[in-house]
């Protein structure tokens, strides 16, 4: 009877794999191809035969890559998030006052939140819309909630490579919304990304917006302050060095002293000439007085230049001691640390003695009347194409990644082939025009060029490793060393946008020289190689060189590939015997 119990209980068992509760218990947001066969033959049970032909995936013989969107898929998809646009908000936070209690403000904090993500839901689910992911831990966002009441200028820092997809055009409604004195302020980050025409393009698109914009790169603050740094360090060096040899020049110091009265007089002839030439110079016309202004709207700020930004678009307020508040916002990657360690590093006498913490945003006192707040970086909810415009603009981690294709698909379509060629010193055999190629390469055809060339393999196979080499290249994608810089909206296509990156005429010249270094020693990679006669000097030949040359080139060397069977192989039976002369020649050799 006890036995039977014990089957009667087993048949009704639905889950008899032995395995443990955390491992039935993971979140799985993504399958490969077997991973999801699989799945669904053990859900499918009994009806497996029946729903195994739903599988079928028709492979594409041309060269579409089915991760990415085509033209008229692409055009559809933004005229859709432009419709829905308006719905993308940030949470808010309930309206409370002196009376309310901490229990129940906290409850409609969460209350607010759950409706505010089952929005976003909603949104997503029934309109068919791919969207980014973002913030879903409701105490980062209290922790912008905190910055927004407290700060008089809320600063935006996003990247200039892409502006619009880190910027939250509902979080600059909600700062009016608490307050209607607070300001905003778009910080263009890595600016130095962006040439001058490039520059002009997008401050156009955002005066005619409306919204207040600044360009500044961190990278080239942080440069800058380390050079000012060195030479005062060698200023510093050279009085220790000069009272050594005092006496020595003491001896030359009138002299000195005379040419020096000489060269002040002609120094100052010069300077009555250049101003009176300057005087001399018509007055600046209209179009060139638009110039400079356009220059002034496009020009990269120091970090000086940023704080004199932040005290002129701050609200004035009339109490007596005020401190400015000023608020920083952003991604966690678009480089909002390294803007504030480029502004703590210039004012470093005044920011190191006063840093302060207040719970889990910093505030930083920048100088008497200034405190920067630092909000914890956080993701906005915003819309996307692929999840491969996810990937290239860092927002999912590549080291994480399942399906690269799409990414290294998106790379292709937007660097040029000769860029690439030339950047990685590699050569990338497309397939012809007329066996269906469109002269552009696939990410299959870079990524197994790129392979090839680093020595990637994958494991017996031995084939090019694409998956390793999608990661390497995609890094470099994320961290600027293969650009591509999104145009403003309505403007401009981009590859006419991108065109001056890739011209070396046009690139700084810290990138001229990475160019022209990986041309010099690029070193062509590929199935059918033709060797040339070279004109270069042999390098010399080492100790290690001139012993393989030995055993190569030296006797018993140059002996054929001879088939033998097993018994003479592995046996004496198969050797001839010498004798005479030719015993006596084996032996001299």
């Amino acid at each position: 009877m006890f036995s039977r119990e014990i089957l009667t209980i087993c048949q009704y068992l639905t889950n008899e794999r032995q395995e443990a509760s955390w491992v039935k218990m993971r979140s799985v947001t993504e399958q490969g191809a077997l991973d999801e066969f699989l799945a669904t033959a053990e859900l499918a049970g009994t009806d497996f035969t029946a729903e195994k032909m739903n599988n079928v995936k028709i492979i594409h013989t041309d060269q579409k890559n089915p991760y990415l969107l085509s033209g008229a898929e692409e055009r559809a998809i933004i005229g859709k998030q432009k419709a829905h646009r308006g719905r993308l908000t940030v949470p808010r936070r309930p309206k409370w006052d002196a009376s309310t209690t901490p229990e129940e403000l906290d409850r409609r904090e969460r209350e607010s939140f759950l409706d505010w993500r089952r929005g976003l839901a909603e949104l997503q689910e029934n309109n068919d819309l791919l969207m980014t992911p973002f913030e879903r831990n409701l105490e980062v966002w209290r922790q912008l909630w905190r910055v927004i009441e407290r700060s008089d200028l809320i600063v935006q820092i996003v990247d200039a490579r892409n502006p619009l997809l880190f910027r939250s055009e509902d979080l600059e409604h909600y700062v009016k919304d608490i307050d209607s004195k607070k300001e905003n302020l778009l910080l263009i980050n890595k600016a130095d990304m962006l040439t001058l025409t490039q520059r002009k393009m997008w401050a156009k698109y955002l005066k005619e917006n409306g919204i207040a914009y600044r360009f500044f790169s961190a990278h080239l603050a942080k440069e800058l302050l380390e050079a000012m740094e060195s030479d005062n360090e060698s200023e510093e060096e050279e009085p220790e060095a000069g009272s050594s040899s005092k006496a020595a020049t003491k001896d030359a110091a009138s002299t000195e002293e005379e040419s020096s009265e000489e060269d002040e007089e002609e120094e100052e002839k010069d300077d009555k000439e250049e101003g009176g030439a300057e005087t001399a110079q018509p007055e600046v016309s209209q179009p060139e007085a638009e110039a400079d202004v356009d220059d002034e709207d496009t020009r990269i700020l120091t970090v000086e230049e940023l704080e004199d930004i932040f005290l002129s678009h701050a609200p004035e307020n009339a109490e007596p001691g005020h401190k400015l508040q000023i608020g920083l916002v952003g991604y966690p990657n678009v480089g909002k640390s390294s803007t504030i360690n480029a502004l703590i590093g210039a004012k470093k006498v005044s920011v190191s003695s006063t840093p302060g913490k207040t719970k889990h945003f910093q505030t930083i006192h920048l100088s008497d009347n200034v405190v920067l707040c630092d909000c914890p970086g956080l993701v906005y909810p915003n819309f996307a194409n692929t999840k491969a415009d996810l990937v290239c603009n860092g927002v999912l981690p590549i080291d994480q990644l399942r399906e690269f294709q799409g990414p290294a698909g998106l790379v292709t379509r937007r660097i040029p082939k000769s860029f690439l060629e030339a950047v990685y010193g590699i050569k990338i055999k497309t397939r012809a025009i007329e066996e269906g190629g469109t002269g552009t390469p696939t990410a299959p055809e870079l990524l197994r060029a790129y392979a090839r060339a680093r020595g990637f393999q994958t494991q017996g196979l031995g084939q090019p490793d694409e998956s390793r080499a999608s990661r390497y290249i995609l890094k470099d994608y994320v961290a600027g060393k293969l650009l591509y810089c999104e145009p403003p909206p309505g403007t401009v296509e981009g590859p006419e946008f991108n065109a001056e990156l890739y011209d070396e005429t046009h690139l700084p010249e810290k990138r001229r020289r990475a160019l022209s270094t990986s041309m010099d020693t690029m070193s062509i990679v590929d199935d059918d190689i033709s060797i040339a006669p070279s004109d270069l000097a042999a390098l010399p030949a080492g100790p290690k060189s001139k012993q393989i040359d030995k055993g190569f080139f030296g006797p018993n060397s140059s002996g054929g590939h001879t088939k033998m069977p097993f018994s003479h192989k592995y046996t004496e039976q198969g050797q001839k015997h010498l004798s005479g002369r030719k015993a006596r020649a084996m032996i001299a050799l």
